[in-house]
């Protein structure tokens, strides 16, 4: 899931979060915002049981997929559009 919050000037808080336990292991967001590193917005868990991290983002069109454990890559159906090549947002 993903949420969108302005902040002050033309920059967006991206919170991006998924259920605690689906998939197992760590997950992180990777993306052209952090250069594809793995491990830099490690989502984290919260009290309301899912886990999530908010990046702040410059307006314009994002890349990103997600990294679990294991290497297993995968998408956020709430991107604004997926293809071959991972996720869009639009902020």
């Amino acid at each position: 899931m993903l949420r969108r919050s302005r902040l002050f000037g033309q920059k967006i808080r991206v919170t991006f979060s998924l259920p605690m336990d689906e998939p197992p292991g760590v997950v992180s967001v990777v993306g052209d915002f952090n250069e594809w590193e793995p491990g830099r917005h490690e989502l984290l868990p919260r009290r309301r049981g899912d886990r999530s991290i908010s990046v702040t983002l410059p307006p314009g069109v994002h890349r990103f997929r997600y990294l679990a454990t294991g290497g297993v890559w995968f998408d956020d159906e709430g991107a604004d559009h997926t293809d071959d090549r991972g996720c869009v947002i639009k902020v």
